[in-house]
């Protein structure tokens, strides 16, 4: 992973895009740039699927796709289109709960673009280690705690909107529904 910042150059061969920066009376103003290689672009992502790779070889770049509904999913990406629609084989759905985490095998997995909230390449070398605090544990008991966690923060929830309700706020999904 590269540790980019505005002082960085960009790569030898890339072109500058911008426009020369407008002159004032002091002299030319210079604003900020961010490289061109801080950015994931179309060509990065060509890059990950490449056609030319034969099935019976098939590339093993692992990307890490973060869902806006919490979810994380670990698959190969084997295509992708313009609105960034994703579709990764071997996926997994990996479950973090408390200080534990299981993998949820799904196979092949379509994402819609619209939910995709973070896309990053796992370092292979480092794929197996895991951070301090967690530990892997059963599919079963992660999905047990996962349930638990589910239904104390909807108790939660209820009882802080009981009490906004008391305050005269209108909670959201508490209103009557006008026909």
């Amino acid at each position: 992973m590269e540790h980019l910042t505005l002082q960085d150059t960009p790569p030898p061969g890339a072109q500058n895009a911008h426009p020369p920066p407008p002159q004032t009376p002091l002299g030319p103003q210079q604003l900020p740039q961010l490289p061109p290689q801080m950015f994931t672009t179309a060509a990065q992502l060509l890059d990950l699927t490449d056609s030319e790779v034969p099935l019976s070889n098939p590339r093993t770049e692992k990307l890490l796709v973060s869902l806006r509904d919490g979810r994380k999913l670990i698959g190969v990406l084997r295509s992708w289109d313009q609105f960034a629609n994703l579709l990764l084989q071997d996926t997994i759905e990996r479950i973090y709960v408390q200080t534990f985490y299981a993998d949820n095998p799904q196979g092949v997995y379509v994402v819609r673009g619209e939910n995709v909230l973070l896309l990053g390449e796992i370092d292979l070398d480092k794929e197996d280690d895991i951070p301090a605090p967690y530990q892997k544990a059963p599919l079963e008991q992660v999905l047990a705690l996962q349930k638990k966690e589910k239904e104390e923060r909807k108790r939660s929830d209820k009882a802080r909107q009981r009490k906004l309700m008391e305050l005269g706020f209108e909670v959201e999904n508490m209103g009557e529904a006008l026909l």
